[in-house]
């Protein structure tokens, strides 16, 4: 068996500055001043963060919750989560998928949601799997507080009398507390890989469960010839080609039983390489009052079966120094 060689996938290292909460996990149930519990306090979302003491009543098994300032923030530290991460990346195209349906997924297919971000369309269960991996981006200052807030509104259940133009009209008055544990400066630190496999091939084919997009007779060269186009337009020095062919099999396959598909060329792939990088380096978030952005990326072209070995400190390339593997063969 003919071993795969090359670049297998492109791993990456990221530094990101920002301030304060950008992806909030809403209110946690906590233990007040007085010992009751309360709902009124917002946390970010803390790595291996529990609101459980440990602690249980014997006599009804309740568990007893922890104060909102029993935080410790380098053990349990303040992160972004992927989900979070991807939605702003690809936040041109974030809601476009509710419109795609079996046999419209042409265009989805020529876009950086089908090539890179990957998708699922239920109605036709047709879906391709995102060649990229995103880490939570974790951060490292830990500047966080316990912060105290007050609200002044209105409510149904208090009502005072107030005369106005000599009229008495009820006023329904309220004040309710609440709290926030809150960040100041922050700097997050992730990891990421893009996958050169699930990149470099489009299934188009319901064999093995990972239709992209259902075709029809001779309708596979024109989705190719879309698909093609589109990665010319993300760099037009290169020559990217996206060739369709009824049986591609994978490697070291025993039958060698293929599928339809495209099989992306060399520089098809450093297209997409390329573009995502760049869309990663000049990611940022802004939500109400925080804010986050990408401040250095490193990257390691990996052409070794170690996974993530950016991520360990060992030896990295950051140039390609070569080809990218290829996986798949017309047959």
């Amino acid at each position: 068996m003919k071993k795969v060689t090359g670049i297998k996938s492109v791993d990456f290292k990221i530094s990101a500055l920002g301030h304060g909460v950008v992806n909030w996990n809403g209110p946690t149930t906590l233990t007040g001043d007085d010992g009751k519990t309360v709902d009124n306090h917002t946390l970010p979302k803390l790595r291996g963060y529990t609101n459980l003491t440990g602690k249980i009543k014997e006599e009804s098994g309740y568990k007893y919750k922890k104060e909102p300032t029993d935080i410790d923030f380098k053990k349990t530290p303040l992160y972004i989560s992927q989900n979070c991460i991807r939605h702003h990346l690809f936040r041109d195209q974030a809601f476009d998928l509710h419109y795609a349906k079996e046999r419209s997924l042409q265009g989805v297919l020529a876009s950086i949601t089908g090539l890179v971000r990957g998708f699922v369309v239920p109605s036709s269960q047709c879906k391709r799997t995102s060649p990229l991996l995103m880490e939570d981006f974790v951060d490292e200052l830990g500047n966080g507080n316990f912060e105290q807030m007050g609200r002044s509104g209105t409510k149904d259940d208090k009502e005072d009398a107030k005369t106005v133009d000599e009229k008495k009209v009820k006023a329904k008055k309220s004040t309710s507390f609440f709290s926030k544990t809150t960040f100041g400066d922050t700097k997050y630190t992730s990891y990421g890989s893009i996958s050169i496999e699930q990149l470099q091939f489009i299934s188009l084919d319901k064999k093995f469960d990972r239709c992209a997009m259902v075709i029809t007779d001779g309708q596979g060269e024109k989705v190719a010839q879309t698909v093609q186009d589109f990665i010319q337009t993300l760099n037009p020095d290169l020559s990217p080609q996206a060739v369709f062919h009824a049986n591609y099999v994978r490697g070291g396959t025993i039958f060698e039983e293929g599928e339809n598909g495209i099989l992306l060329n060399n520089d098809a792939v450093t297209a997409l390489v390329e573009h995502t990088l760049q869309m990663i380096r000049e990611l940022s978030i802004r939500q109400a009052k925080s804010y986050m952005y990408v401040d250095s990326v490193e990257v390691d072209y990996n052409d070794s079966h170690k996974m993530m070995r950016i991520k360990r400190g060992e030896s990295t390339n950051p140039q390609p120094d070569g080809e990218y593997a290829v996986y798949f063969y017309a047959k």
